[in-house]
């Protein structure tokens, strides 16, 4: 038996019936806060599964509108397009970002030709997915040079605005191409078109699935760490923020997102900026098949996606997002 005055404050009486903890729930998910990734290849009448992602599929362009589609009825404001570019067409340049009839400069055509303005497209801007050495930029000794190229990147991003792109999302991590981006585009009469800078991205091990995905795994040469930040890190990522702001960044992303909690807080409380979060395919892989395995249940998926909102992400990139409804509900 408990003597003496028992506390007058009880903090369970606020949690005793659904109706209250729903009442003084401090936060919450719907659909507007998710972005769906879309994985594109070559070819006709194609959805390609990824052995490393259960669930997630490429697809050629006649098939995209079923993604599109389900974007739309699941009520997701942006989707996300990733080319996995044929081996025949990478070059240590990378190039074939700079082609006008790229995988992603047909998808954004024929999006935006079907669709309107229905559905926001964001498009990563990187080398990565072209070049065969899998980096995101011109290589030289093992060294990504910088300044030849962002001269790259400002290229390929005026090519996907002039597709119709909404939101470029430079990826790469280069030092000052968005302040050299966003001129270029202001020059060109895209002064309208958003910026979403990957200004804190990882040199993470969660990325593997990804590069499968891309088709990008095979090729890589050595690691990204000459350019990537160091995951020992934290008031780095304050800097590159500041900088990307200051360059005209509308918006900046946290990479990977769940090993990086508490990097996304530290973002939001020392800058008012939206902040978005992706839920890197390591993530997501490691998720689902513990899922597929029986050995966790379905609500770590929830759990996982309100703890981005917890830390302070206004908006989540996650391979879960064309299943939303269901996993709120």
């Amino acid at each position: 038996m408990i003597t003496g005055k028992f506390p007058a404050l009880r903090l369970r009486r606020s949690r005793k019936n659904d109706w209250s903890r729903r009442l003084v729930e401090e936060n919450n998910l719907s659909p507007n806060d998710f972005i769906l990734p879309i994985f594109l290849i070559d070819g006709k009448n194609k959805k390609q599964s990824i052995k490393s992602m259960p669930g997630v599929y490429r697809y050629t362009l006649d098939k995209v509108s079923i993604m599109i589609d389900k974007a739309l009825k699941e009520g997701l404001p942006m989707i996300a397009l990733f080319p996995y570019t044929d081996k025949k067409k990478k070059n240590i340049t990378g190039s074939e970002a700079l082609n006008c009839d790229n995988l992603v400069c047909k998808a954004i055509q024929l999006i935006k030709k079907k669709y309107k303005s229905e559905i926001g497209i964001m498009c990563d801007v990187a080398l990565d997915p072209y070049t065969s050495h899998g980096h995101d930029g011109l290589l030289n000794k093992k060294y990504v040079l910088n300044d030849e190229t962002v001269e790259m990147l400002i290229a390929q991003s005026l090519l996907q605005a002039q597709m119709g792109c909404d939101v470029l999302a430079p990826s790469d991590m280069m030092d000052g191409r968005i302040g050299h981006i966003r001129k270029t585009l202001d020059e060109n009469g895209f002064k309208m078109t958003q910026i979403l800078s990957y200004a804190v991205k990882y040199a993470s091990s969660f990325y593997s699935p990804f590069r499968d995905a891309v088709g990008s795994k095979g090729n890589l040469k050595g690691d990204k760490k000459n350019y990537q930040m160091d995951f020992r890190n934290s008031d780095e990522a304050l800097r590159e923020i500041a900088l990307d702001i200051r360059e005209g960044a509308d918006m900046v992303m946290v990479k990977p997102g769940l090993p990086y909690l508490d990097i996304i807080k530290k973002v939001k409380e020392n800058f008012k900026i939206p902040v978005m979060a992706y839920q890197v395919s390591g993530e997501y892989s490691l998720l689902q098949n513990a899922i597929n395995n029986k050995l966790v249940d379905e609500n770590v998926i929830l759990e996982s996606l309100i703890a981005f909102k917890r830390a302070g992400a206004n908006a989540i990139v996650t391979y879960y997002a064309d299943r939303i409804k269901k996993i709120l509900t």
